[in-house]
This record gives structure tokens, sequence and C-alpha cells, in this order.
């Protein structure tokens, strides 16, 4: 007889083969934070109040990084459409106690960035003034350390919020955001603003508006560095930025923009960019006639000095306004662009429901996005109440859904006090946050995801969390792991809801497990556990 882990491995193999082939109105004080468009497009949906286990365990794996036994037991509580309502609305409260106090605990929850950054400028500075070389190479590694260290606690913020916030679907749409307005730590001082980037112009708009999102996005030092348009002025037109922005973040490549309108938003967005000067630092020399042009907020800056005042023309049609007040003009021009709400509609629809969802709710979710005028909460909420939506299990696991997912499900609501190895298992399945080199983000399509390498990568994933997860719980790397290190998952609500849609293979590789840590291992890495 075949061992079992080596009778699993095969079947693993040949599972994934298969599987890839096959491939009434609410009254609550939610209202006063969700448009009524939001509320009544819930309330007037047919999901159903009441759900099986199973059904649970599918709503959570699409709204949520996913399910828990805690979450599920919240859903049957609260009902469907009540739960989904609390999902769609924007909060800004805190983390449970002990995972805010973990994230307090960063360098980059006790800095404000105007501190952050004022302390690396002033690194460089003694670097360039330190006339012994090896002293300065020692202070150029402890720079960089120390940069390195900024964009792994923001990496470290973003994951104990995805698996412990109770605003799970907020969660989601911050990382969806930032992967759609994609910036990369291995560009430049990217390292240096990525935390600020998602805290301050991302998280607070994820479920909010997305002309305020595009342009939070746009103002913010790590868009303007990553894409060059701090460099992008009068006479040395730098293109990169408007591009991408048509391109990646609302019309999308074929939707009829020209490269005439790429080289006019160039130009638009010429002066458009940020200071590291102090708050109370006078505005650069400016004649008298621009400068009631000048604007400065936080570390964004338009300068005058730096625009092209010759009038554009984008879209087919001359922008009236000048200076800061055609970037907003040009910006409203965009967003207000069908092909914006098709494209993010498209983009959405396909995070949620599949490489190729249906054709009617793309057209009815860019609908929502042009009548709302670009609500995300409203966008969602046509999106995940649609009926030809109500179809699970279709879209395949990215690297962070897959190890988010298989975390949340093993320790649920219990606090890790390191997620290092969270950081090292989106590492090795090729997903470390924030470090897709390229604008267009890290993909989303099953085939970007599915190969033998990546599968043969999740098994040992699953071992490792099924074996050894409880090196999540060491407060050192000297400390020794808990007894058994390793969760009992066949004993959990939320895994026994799942084992009667599990094919038969799956199932005599789980029945053939010598001891739970095997049956953890064979749980998480089927076939069956790829998709959510």
């Amino acid at each position: 007889m075949q061992q079992p882990h080596i009778f699993f491995t095969r079947s693993l193999a040949c599972l994934a083969v298969a599987a890839l082939a096959a491939c009434a109105p609410l009254s609550s004080p939610l209202q006063s934070r969700l448009s009524p468009q939001t509320i009544e497009t819930v309330s007037n949906s047919r999901l159903p109040d009441k759900t099986s286990a199973m059904q649970r365990q599918q709503w959570l794996d699409r709204v949520t990084w996913g399910a828990t036994d805690h979450e599920s037991s919240q859903l049957q509580q609260q009902g469907l459409k009540r739960w989904l309502m609390g999902q769609l609305t924007p909060s800004a409260s805190p983390m449970p106690a002990e995972v805010q106090q973990r994230i307090d605990a960063l360098s980059i929850s006790q800095k404000p960035m105007e501190q952050i950054q004022r302390e690396i400028a002033e690194q460089r500075r003694t670097i360039r003034s330190t006339q012994d070389s090896d002293e300065a190479a020692r202070l150029r590694q402890d720079l960089q350390r120390q940069l390195n260290q900024l964009g792994s606690e923001a990496q470290k913020r973003q994951i104990w919020r995805a698996l412990y916030s109770p605003h799970q679907l907020q969660e989601q749409m911050t990382w969806f955001w930032m992967n759609h307005f994609n910036v990369s730590t291995r560009k430049g001082d990217v390292r240096l603003w990525v935390g600020d980037y998602e805290e301050q112009a991302i998280r607070p708009h994820a479920l909010g508006n997305f002309r305020d999102l595009l342009a939070a996005s746009m103002r913010h030092p790590a868009m303007l560095q990553y894409l060059d348009n701090a460099s992008n002025a009068a006479g040395h037109i730098n293109e990169n930025y408007a591009r991408e922005l048509l391109e990646l973040h609302t019309m999308g490549v074929g939707s009829g923009y020209t490269q005439a309108d790429v080289q006019a938003m160039a130009h638009v967005l010429t002066g458009v960019g940020f200071t590291t000067r102090e708050a109370d630092a006078p505005p650069p020399k400016l004649r008298p006639e621009r400068q009631a042009d000048y604007v400065r907020q936080g570390f964004f800056e338009f300068n005058p000095n730096r625009h092209d005042y010759t009038p554009q023309v984008l879209l087919g049609k001359p922008l009236e306004r000048r200076g800061m007040a055609q970037v907003n003009e040009a910006l409203d021009r965009i967003v207000a662009a069908p092909e914006t709400a098709h494209f993010i509609a498209r983009k959405l629809s396909m995070y949620f429901l599949g490489d190729r969802p249906d054709p009617a709710v793309v057209e009815r979710t860019a609908q929502t996005f042009e009548r709302s005028r670009g609500d995300i909460a409203a966008t969602l909420a046509s999106l995940l109440t649609a009926p030809e939506a109500q179809h699970f299990g279709q879209r395949f696991k990215d690297p962070a859904h897959y190890v988010l997912g298989a975390t949340r499900l093993a320790y649920d609501q219990r606090v890790a006090s390191d997620v290092s190895p969270v950081q090292s298992w989106l590492n090795q399945l090729g997903q470390p946050f924030y470090a897709h080199e390229t604008p267009d983000g890290y993909p989303q399509a099953q085939s970007d995801w599915s190969s033998s390498g990546q599968m043969s990568s999740r098994f040992d994933v699953a071992r490792q969390i099924g074996t050894r997860g409880a090196l999540l719980f060491r407060l050192s790397a000297q400390d020794p792991l808990e007894k058994p290190p390793y969760p009992d998952l066949a004993q959990k609500a939320s895994v026994q809801a799942r084992l009667q849609s599990l094919g038969a293979a799956t199932r005599t590789a789980l029945a053939q497990a010598r001891n739970p840590a095997d049956w953890n291992t064979y749980f998480l890495s089927a076939p069956e556990m790829m998709f959510r």
C-alpha cells in the first residue's frame, strides 16, 4: 500500500488538474453611514436571511479574507442581509484590543510620517557629510535596514488587520485598491512612504468614493515618486503617471483614449508633486499672477512654477480651467466616462466572482458605479447581491487569499504574537505585499497562480500551517513551540461544514491521515481549498 503522504501528493496533482480543467428594509444605525442606494439594494435583494452552514462558508470566503467559526456564528445570528450591510459600512474603529496593541507597538504607529521622513533625511545628510568611507558604508547599511523595516512593518500591520479585523470587506477592498493603485517597495523611497500611502490615501476611501480615492492616490508621495510625476514639469514632460492613470487606474486599455490624451494628461499633471519642507515653510517664489494657484496640503504640493499652462484637449473636449483646478476637471471627466465604470466593474467582478464573470453582472455593476458617481459600497452591493453572482467557488485564490484564509481558518480569533511566518509564506508563494514591481499590480487570473510549482509550494505552506502553526504564537525565535504545535482542524465547525462538498479523492486522502497534523496538511492543500 502506498504511504499516505505519497498517495495524497499524487491525489493532489490529479485533483488540481481536474479542478483547473473544470473550471425587507433594514432599520439600523448603519443607514447613517451608507447611501440610500446601498441600503435599498441589499434590503430588496433576493438574498436569503437564513443560511446553511455551507452557504455561510461560501459567503465568508467571498466577502472576508476567509471563513472562521467566529464569523460564521456572527453571520448566522445577524442574518445575511444585515451582516452584509455591516460589511459594506466603512469603519475607522480600532481592531480588537490585543491586535491593536500589536499594531500600536510598530514604529510606523508611534511616529508621525513627518518625523519618519525627517529622521531618514537627516541620516542621509549625515552619510553625505561623513569622510570615513567605512563609517559611511556602515551608515548606509543601517539606513537600508531602517527602510526595509518600514516596509516590513507596513506588511505586518496589513496582515494583522486582514486576519482579525471585524470589518473584513473593508480589509479586502484596502488590498484590492492597493493592488489597483500599485506602488512597489522595490523602487526608490517607496519603502519609506508605503505604510502612510495605505493608511492615508487608500484605507480611508476603500469603501468610499472612487473619485476621492483616485485623487488621494494621485496626491501621495508614494505614487508621485513611483510613477515619476514628481519630476513631471513644464519643459520636462514625463508621461509615466498620466499613461497609467488612464490605462490601469481608470479607463483601461482599448477604451478609446488616444496617445494625444496621454500627452494632454501629462501636461495637465505638471506641477503635481510633493514637498518635504517644514509645514510652516514659506511657499516657493512665484510670479504675482501665479501665487493664488499654489496649493500645499500635508506633503502634497501643486507648484505653479512647474505647471504647463498651455490649453489642453482631453477626451475630445477642451479643458476650461487652469492650474490645480484643471487637474480636478480632468479627473472629473475621466471618472465620469462610461469606460471607467465598465473597467472598474469588470475588475471588481473578476476579483470576487472569477475569471469570466457573467456579462450581465458586469453591466449592472457598471451602471451602479455610474449612477452613484463612483460610490464603492453601492457598486459592491450591486455586484454581490446580483442573482447571477450567486455561484460560488469559481474564484481561484491568489497566494494572499490562500495564506490568510488558511491561517484564519486554523486559528480564528487567536491573535498571533508574530506574523513574520505569514510574511514568509507569502514570499514563498510569490506575492509579498507591496512588492510587485510593475504598475499593473499582482495578477488575479487562475492561470497566473495555478502552475505545478505554485501548487507544490502551497502544499509546503499547508504543511507548515497544519503542523507548525504555533510559530505564530512565539514571543521570540528562541521560545519552544507549544505542544501540540498545530490546531485540530477536523473539530472546527467551519471545516465540518465543508466536508460533504469535498471530492471523493480528497475524502479518501483525509481518511488515510495518520494523525491530526497530516489531516490538517491534506485538508488545507486539497484542490477544493484553492477556490473561494
